[in-house]
């Protein structure tokens, strides 16, 4: 018989597990659109019910035990209570609600009748519904028993426990104990509470002694706390204490199990005794701890919050101390409340169908399933065509009348689940929900979803078909979903037109329409971009958008911070502001920040960019600060850094304030680095300080913390010596001591004072010591310049400050009483000399060596043999040297010279004079170059020799050009005057209105000087008596023409060529009448500047010199000063002076006058390094407002 049934239990488990794999469900709340066409019978399904356990707490009024249910026909509620029926309508004191299995229990002096476990029914003909149970728990007051407890007596170093036992109550419960006066009784590695609520000591000592041990019970849930009766204990002294091995006061002996539910917190303790106190360790046998396990209670809890089951196992505790160990074993296992794996579906099925319906569940123990049928055992309401395999009930060939309400319920000893299954037999012909007609609109390369709602028995097969077509639609980018709706992927316009929905199964067929319009899609074209942006200025946030041109009147451009939408209002404290798609953040705080989303929308589809607006500002104020680990002259500064405001904190500044000599000043005390949020502060003794601390980013400096409270030092002996100490004599036998005083803050305290001590570095001598309050000393009587040991030292009224350093200084000093021997002169050039000497010894120095001073003076011009004693001119030569260069000397000229040394007192002896002659050189610049007769086809000129030759004047090199302001020149004329007493010339055949231009240099042997140009206009006609001397002074003596005529240059064929062209011209009548008109207007203009400079006793004079001119360039050596020459860049030395004899003419030696009397400075080579540069300009503009000032 056994082996029959086999192969038939197998098959229909087969038959079950595919139709479980292919049977479609259907949920069971059928749809209002189809209860609107038919009354259709539903099962009863709860909708309401109430939490598994309802308290009922002192300081409620009522306690309603709610049960609402659903169903067609419309649900009967009933009650029952412990198992039993419950007619709470018949009972007068429970309040009840119509249409509703819902009652209230009012609170009442009989509450405690109507506690107990609660179940509702909701039924109607179909089947009945059923909620979970509920237990009503009425709560006691937990009191402790009242007893009087005996006094607990103990000898010194014995261990004891003083019992709690707190009364049974609504968890959660906490105890303590405290004393009569509500103080903690203080617990350590000696004294602890355990998980019982027990106090236990590891060894009784003299203070455990006291009379008012409380044990408190404190209820959360119910808020009562219950104390128990004081207990008393009395420590009996010993005279000795022995030392003992550690045991377990808990738990008791070596092992012990411990079960807990999967979720709870695992806690394990071992408190032991012994002497010394034992310290306890915990290990997990094979196993490390549980990352997170944590040891609390002094290291006797051992606690694993929500406890896996993972953290089951061997646990050990061991408690040791220095005469041996006692261990415990702990065996933990995590037990799990049932949990569905499969939990029961209501189901719409057609008549004869099978139907299954399956209930699995897990946990440790393994829950235990029940079945129930419209609230019944399934044992108490057999049917033939329904089995039971296993997890799954079937029902075979299913009919109307199988309509019923399942009931699974898993259970074990933690918990109880319950789960419903609403399953309905009955066949019905498709039914689509969705409105026929409906329109939908797409956007192109995106989905869109058209909606086709079926409801019918057995399941409808339902297909999609597009404008009349008698194919379904088919493709990768067309999906029928479960519920039957058409999804369309990467919508193109194509796939826009009508669609039918068309739905069939064995009862009948039905079918609706739709149809689809394809758009193009919105998309962000200008984006927002992210901003950082300092706080009060003005953010802008641009954004632009394309959409289909359908949606003009429904297109929106919206924004969004942080994912709400941005309200508009437009009013003076709104701060935004929306133009042309760009939104004006205005006056940014820190409230602007964030995401911002520019949203653009349209009916079908929404395109969106994001931009992030970050406020920057500096720093926030630190605020918590505190000073600890405080010391005589330093203390720790703590601080909790404020808000950098999105630029990172770059450095905390410390500051402080001191209020005896300079209160309310906050100076900055100490830097550290933005990722540090504490500092030691080093600090002066005898000082009352605040303290306050900002922040800096890259924004700039945040505002300051507030100060900390005033922290005093005391008073201290100087932690530092003066500095910069300077030794200097004034006074051949006298040394001056002179130092940086300490800051007030340094005193450390008071009665300040320094020790100046000092002593001979070159004999052996003890140290001379002065004591003195200010910052000064004077030794009287010292050798001259001799070394000195000086050390000065900082005291106060507390004591000494550090060893002090010794510095070396020397006395005063005096006049060297020696000069350079074996002073000689190479000349380099014209006006560069090159001077050397030997050595002063430094014995004959008597003083720190300044330098050398080079004093030199002009005796005379060779150009003439007449002496005239220039002025002196002196160059200062730093340093221990023994050559230098002097330049600007006067070519062809004859100088003297001397060289002395000093030192800080002054300069020693000159050496003996050296006498030297510099070579000749080119002439300076003409000082007057005029032209004094213009005719149609000649020109006459006047000029005045050079002021200083420097050398034997062989001539001069006249050159001119015809120009006509045209882009082409003339060739270049050269007239060579070898006369050097010539100042008069007159240059013929040239081009009548002609404008020419004029060269003068003035020569040498060694050559040409530097250039003085002119320009000039030739007339229209030639005029019969002389034209007035232009530009000339009326003092100037013009020499009569020479007799050597000159040697002039052959015309070109090129400029022959242009005076054909002007000749031309100018037998032309009309432009003989303009030429006509110009010269008498040019006359005219002539005639008044002449008048006007008679009259002011003052002439102007526009000089153009040629930037081609013989430059005088003679080499010189390393020592050299610089390249000296003359060129067109050098102003006009004579043209500072008035041709009348009544003013002198400056000599030569006048380009050193910039030296003067005062100090010149070289480099360590000797090379000069002075104001020469400056004074040049200076001199230049003195000579060129001269030249404009000179009198007539």
């Amino acid at each position: 018989m056994r082996l029959q049934r086999g192969p038939r239990l197998a098959a229909m488990l087969i038959m079950i597990t595919c139709m479980c794999a292919f049977h479609t469900t259907t949920a069971m709340d059928i749809p209002l659109e189809v209860l609107g066409h038919m009354n259709i019978e539903q099962l009863p399904t709860i909708t309401a019910q109430p939490p598994s356990t309802v308290i009922a707490f002192s300081f409620d009024e009522h306690f309603p035990m709610t049960c609402e249910a659903k169903g067609n026909p419309k649900p009967e509620f009933r009650w029952t209570k412990n198992g039993q029926e419950f007619n709470y309508t018949a009972d007068p004191y429970l309040k009840k609600e119509e249409n509703s299995g819902t009652f209230v229990i009012p609170k009442t002096e009989n509450l405690t009748e109507y506690q107990g476990t609660y179940r509702c029914y909701a039924s109607n003909k179909l089947g009945t519904a059923i909620s979970k149970e509920v237990e009503f728990i009425v709560p006691n007051n937990p009191k402790f028993p009242k007893e009087k407890p005996n006094p607990v007596e103990v000898d010194e170093g014995q261990p004891f426990i003083l019992k709690c036992d707190p009364p049974k109550g609504i968890p959660p419960l906490q105890v303590y104990w405290m004393t009569i006066n509500m103080q903690h009784i203080e617990q350590d590695e000696r004294v602890s509470m355990g998980l019982n609520g027990d106090l236990y000591f590891s060894h009784a000592v003299e203070k455990d002694s006291r009379r008012d041990y409380c044990c408190y019970a404190s209820f959360t849930m119910i808020r009562i706390i219950a104390q128990k009766t004081p207990m008393s204990v009395n420590v009996k002294p010993t005279n000795a204490i022995l030392e003992r091995r550690p045991s377990l006061l808990t738990p008791p002996g070596v092992r012990s199990e411990k079960q807990l539910v999967k979720g709870e917190d695992l806690e394990l303790e071992c408190i032991p005794e012994g002497i010394p106190t034992p310290q306890v360790e915990w290990v997990k046998l094979n196993h490390q701890l549980p990352v997170k396990a944590q040891l609390v209670n002094h290291g006797k809890l051992l606690m694993v919050p929500q406890a896996e089951q993972e953290d089951s196992g061997q646990y050990m505790c061991k408690a040791k101390n220095p005469l041996g160990e006692a261990v415990h074993y702990f065996t933990v296992s995590i037990e799990e409340p049932p949990e569905w794996v499969s939990e029961p579906e209501s189901q719409l099925s057609m008549i004869g169908s099978d139907v299954p319906i399956k209930c699995s569940a897990r946990g440790t123990p393994q829950p235990t399933i029940t079945w129930r049928v419209n609230g019944k055992l399934l044992r108490d309401s057999p049917v033939a065509n329904r089995k039971v395999f296993h997890d799954t009930i079937v029902l075979h060939n299913a009919k109307a009348s199988d309509s019923a309400v399942y009931q699974c319920e898993a259970s074990n000893k933690h918990g109880t689940l319950l789960s419903h299954a609403n399953i309905m037999i009955m066949n019905l012909q498709p039914m689509i929900l969705t409105k026929s007609g409906e329109d939908y609109s797409a956007v192109e390369g995106k989905g869109v979803m058209i909606h086709c709602k079926v409801f019918s028995s057995p399941p409808s097969k339902v297909t999609w078909r597009k404008d009349d077509s008698s194919e379904s639609v088919e493709g990768p980018r067309f999906l029928v979903h479960d519920n039957h709706s058409l999804e369309i992927y990467r919508v193109e316009k194509v796939d826009a037109g009508q669609y039918t929905c068309f739905a069939e199964n064995t009862e009948g067929s039905s079918a609706i329409d739709a149809v689809l319009y394809v758009k193009d899609p919105t998309r962000i074209v200008v984006a927002p971009k992210d901003q950082q942006i300092l706080k009060g200025t003005t953010a802008r946030l641009s954004c632009l958008a394309e959409y289909d041109k359908s949606f003009s009147y429904d297109f929106e451009l919206l924004w969004e911070k942080d994912d709400t939408e941005i309200a508009f209002n437009y009013t003076e404290n709104s701060g935004y502001f929306l133009e042309n798609g760009t939104l004006h953040i205005d006056n940014v705080n820190y409230r602007d920040q964030g995401v911002y989303t520019c949203v653009a929308k349209t009916p079908v589809d929404r395109a969106t960019a994001s931009a992030l607006l970050m406020v920057l500002d500096v720093p926030d104020p630190p605020d918590n600060l505190v000073l600890f680990d405080h010391k005589s002259k330093s203390v720790k500064l703590k601080w909790t850094p404020g808000d950098h405001h999105n630029s990172s904190i770059t450095e905390f500044i410390i500051e402080y304030e001191e209020n005896k000599w300079e209160p309310g000043n906050w100076k900055e005390l100490l830097r550290v680095p933005g990722n540090h949020n504490s500092a030691v502060l080093k600090l002066h003794g005898h000082v009352v300080y605040r303290f306050r601390v900002y922040g800096v980013n890259a924004v700039g400096s945040g505002f300051s913390s507030k100060p900390t409270e005033k922290y005093k030092t005391p008073p201290a002996a100087p932690d530092k010596n003066p500095e910069n100490i300077k030794i200097e004599g004034h006074l051949p036998h006298e040394m001056d001591i002179n130092w940086e005083p300490l800051l007030p803050i340094e005193h450390n305290g008071p009665g300040l004072e320094y020790k100046v001590s000092y002593r001979r570095q070159d004999v052996e001598e003890e140290w001379m010591e002065h004591t003195v309050k200010r910052h000064s000393f004077v030794v009287k009587n010292t050798p001259t310049f001799v070394p000195y040991e000086i050390k000065i030292q900082a005291k106060n009224n507390q004591g000494w400050g550090p060893e002090p350093k010794i510095v070396a200084g020397y006395s005063g000093e005096d006049f060297p009483t020696a000069a350079p021997d074996d002073v000689a002169v190479e000349v380099m050039n014209g006006s560069v000399v090159k001077v050397t000497w030997t050595r002063v010894h430094k014995d004959k120095l008597r003083g720190h060596l300044g330098g050398y001073r080079i004093n030199w003076w002009r005796l005379r011009s060779l150009v003439n043999s007449k002496r005239s004693h220039g002025d002196k001119h002196t160059l200062t030569i730093p340093g221990d040297r023994s050559h230098a260069t002097v330049p600007g000397l006067t070519p062809f000229s004859e100088y003297s010279l001397i060289v002395m040394t000093f030192n800080g007192r002054g300069n020693g002896p000159g050496s003996h004079p050296v006498n030297f002659k510099t070579p000749e050189g080119v002439p300076e610049k003409n000082p007057v170059f005029r032209v004094t007769d213009v005719q149609r086809h000649s020109v006459s000129l006047a000029w005045a020799s050079p002021l200083e030759p420097n050398g034997i004047l062989t001539g001069f090199l006249l050159k001119y050009q015809l120009t006509n302001d045209t882009e082409e020149e003339g060739p270049l004329q050269i007239v060579n005057i070898s006369n050097p007493d010539t100042t008069k010339w007159v240059l013929r055949d040239l081009e009548p209105l002609s404008k020419y231009k004029l060269y003068l240099r003035s020569c040498t042997t060694v050559g040409c000087g530097p250039v003085v140009s002119e320009e000039f206009t030739t007339a229209l006609e030639t005029t019969s008596s002389l034209a007035p001397t232009v530009g000339l002074s009326k003092s100037a003596s013009i020499s009569p023409p020479s007799t050597p005529k000159p040697r002039l240059t052959k015309p070109t064929r090129s400029s022959i060529g242009l005076a054909s062209v002007h000749e031309g011209i100018s037998t032309q009548g009309w432009f003989i009448g303009l030429m006509c008109a110009i010269a008498l207007l040019t006359l005219i203009v002539l005639i008044a500047c002449f008048v006007n400079r008679n009259k002011g006793g003052k002439y102007s004079v526009k000089e153009k010199e040629d930037l081609h001119p013989d430059v005088e360039s003679q080499g010189m050596n390393d020592d050299t000063f610089c390249e000296y020459s003359d060129n067109d860049e050098k102003p006009l030395k004579g043209s500072q002076h008035s041709l009348s004899r009544e003013i002198k003419a400056r000599d030569s030696g006048d380009s050193l006058v910039d030296y003067g009397e005062e100090d010149a400075q070289f480099n360590e080579d000797g090379s000069f390094i002075g104001e020469y540069g400056p004074r040049k300009e200076k001199r230049m503009s003195t000579e060129i407002k001269a030249s404009v000032q000179t009198p007539a």
